[in-house]
């Protein structure tokens, strides 16, 4: 908030142009909401504020205001504050601070109920589905998980990690959502100003700095993979593990089989699938980027049955023969009309959709539906805690 007037409450000048920029409001807060925010009314708007839980009573500071039926806030004092509030871990989770967690001021227990509402209500929102699925823990505890961290570096050569919706570099001496001790001596050192890059802990617990370009080791279901620097992964050690094992479960390929393994990456579903297929069956790989290709084929040269194909999956699509099971892993915008109108055409038995936000699933599911495919098993996973972020699989049958 520097450089800005003193905050203020109060209800703002609603004559004119509305904007309640550093007004404080005093606020009921109610339901959580798809973003890492909860959603809570005054003076006839919208005001989505972060650092509150429902059904707290708080102060907060507007920190975006556009002008329409809605801003953005910041609590920074909890008048009555839910029995789920803990003291965050770190001091840069407050207003102004970090973007990187949402949820760091509760339980764990209390992150995985907030990230199941937003979960259940997206689907009933976007898909017409009343679902009972229940966030999942993960193992290793809230701190400590994130094995990737991307940092940024200020003008004067100082790493560190971007303000929430800003492009500020916070100067913070270390992270407790990545492993311990991992950050320090890199955020203490000076870089080149501007630049940004990734910082990776890989399986053998090597720290690896992406511009050094030594390979990143990854293990997976009996495999191993020797990533280039930079390379996609996911970034939770027990979520590669266990995606693997509910999507081998779901896609259930038979033996001599066609498999499609859509946003493919380095093949982590691939190796799977192709286990199932065996031989004689056919696994095509269809992915972007084509370091990742690359990285793929060496990791899983053994296995003849898989094929790749570099280039995007809708361009790629029509050249594939038919499948009997397609495994899409899509970026976070999910896979759209058109994707799934073109698998659907092709007539799959199975579809395993893996997702990182549960608002494009929930588009995707009611778009599986309009074609005559019913979503018929679902599981959600804490896969990034202290954050509003989670992964989800789901099955989709016709």
């Amino acid at each position: 908030m520097s450089g800005r007037a003193a905050p203020r409450v109060g209800a703002g000048d609603r004559s004119g142009t509305t904007d309640w920029t550093d007004r404080v409001l005093d606020l009921e807060i109610g339901a959580v909401a798809h973003g890492g925010h909860c959603v809570a009314r005054h003076d006839g708007r919208v005001v989505f504020v972060r650092h509150a839980l429902p059904g707290e009573r708080v102060l907060a500071v507007v920190t975006e205001d556009g002008g329409g039926s809605f801003c953005r806030a910041d609590a920074i004092s909890v008048r009555t504050a839910h029995a789920g509030r803990v003291a965050p871990p770190c001091t840069w989770a407050r207003a102004g601070g970090c973007g990187g967690c949402d949820f760091q001021h509760a339980t764990p227990e209390l992150q995985r109920e907030l990230k199941t509402v937003v979960v259940r209500e997206q689907l009933a929102r976007l898909a017409g589905i009343d679902s009972d699925v229940t966030v999942e823990e993960l193992p290793g505890g809230p701190l400590g998980w994130r094995t990737r961290v991307r940092l940024a570096v200020d003008g004067e050569g100082r790493a560190g990690l971007r303000a929430h919706r800003s492009h500020e570099v916070l100067p913070v001496a270390d992270c407790p959502i990545a492993p311990e001790g991992v950050l320090p001596p890199v955020l203490a050192r000076r870089h080149r100003p501007g630049e940004e890059f990734e910082i990776t802990v890989d399986a053998d617990g090597t720290v690896h700095d992406e511009r050094d370009g030594a390979p990143v080791v990854q293990r997976v279901a009996g495999r191993e993979w020797r990533l280039r620097p930079g390379a996609f992964w996911q970034v939770h050690p027990a979520l590669a593990p266990t995606l693997a094992a509910v999507v081998g479960q779901w896609a259930a390929a038979p033996a001599g089989a066609t498999a499609w393994d859509l946003y493919g990456g380095a093949g982590l579903f691939a190796a799977v699938l192709a286990e199932q297929v065996g031989r004689d069956g056919a696994v095509t790989v269809v992915e972007s980027a084509a370091g990742a290709v690359a990285d793929g084929e060496a990791a899983l040269a053994d296995l003849p049955q898989v094929a790749w194909e570099v280039g995007r999956v809708e361009r790629v699509l029509p050249a594939l023969a038919d499948p009997d099971v397609v495994v899409a892993d899509p970026p976070r915008s999910g896979l759209g009309r058109a994707l799934v109108e073109a698998i659907c055409a092709r007539g799959p038995r199975r579809v395993v959709h893996v997702a990182c936000d549960p608002a494009a699933l929930g588009r995707d599911v009611g778009l599986f539906a309009a074609q005559g495919y019913r979503l018929t098993a679902l599981r959600a996973f804490d896969a990034f805690p202290m954050t509003h972020h989670m992964e989800c699989v789901a099955l989709l049958e016709p």
